[in-house]
């Protein structure tokens, strides 16, 4: 399993509101470049965003799943690529003195991308990852900032 975590100076209830705006999915996954539709009732267990990945030409379209969920503090998706397989992703949100901490964790769970190395794999996916919760605070710094009055 791959963990990153980041602190951003808003609430868990800012941050939540962005995971729960499966439109905004592609403005803070990397690798994710359009949004085809989002299942009227996400992030409710079993909802779907149905997604593409990749540059033009080349894009691959699959689908994301909640697979568990906590208002405001955590996530739990099972997003697909196929053809390089599936993942568990976690996001879960501290309450901090000065914000939330933000911490994701994934590790493939399905098809060609089980067979690399778990090594391998950190690599990979930490730089990707923290880049993710670099938008994430990013997206969630600016939503808090258009409620405050």
């Amino acid at each position: 399993m791959t963990e990153v975590s980041r602190t951003v100076p808003v609430s868990p209830e800012h941050v939540y509101a962005v995971l729960s705006d499966g439109w905004s999915y592609a403005g803070w996954v990397v690798g994710n470049s359009h949004i085809r539709e989002v299942d009227p009732a996400w992030p409710a267990v079993g909802c779907r965003i149905h997604h593409s990945a990749g540059l033009w030409p080349l894009q691959f379209n699959d689908w994301t799943e909640v697979t568990a969920t906590v208002p405001d503090r955590m996530i739990e998706l099972r997003a697909r690529l196929w053809p390089l397989g599936a993942a568990m992703i976690r996001i879960e949100l501290t309450p901090t003195g000065d914000g939330t901490t933000i911490t994701m964790v994934e590790h493939a769970t399905e098809g060609p991308a089980t067979l690399v190395p778990a090594s391998v794999q950190g690599v990979l996916l930490r730089a990707r990852n923290k880049e993710v919760l670099g938008r994430l605070s990013d997206l969630a710094r600016g939503r808090a900032r258009a409620v405050q009055p």
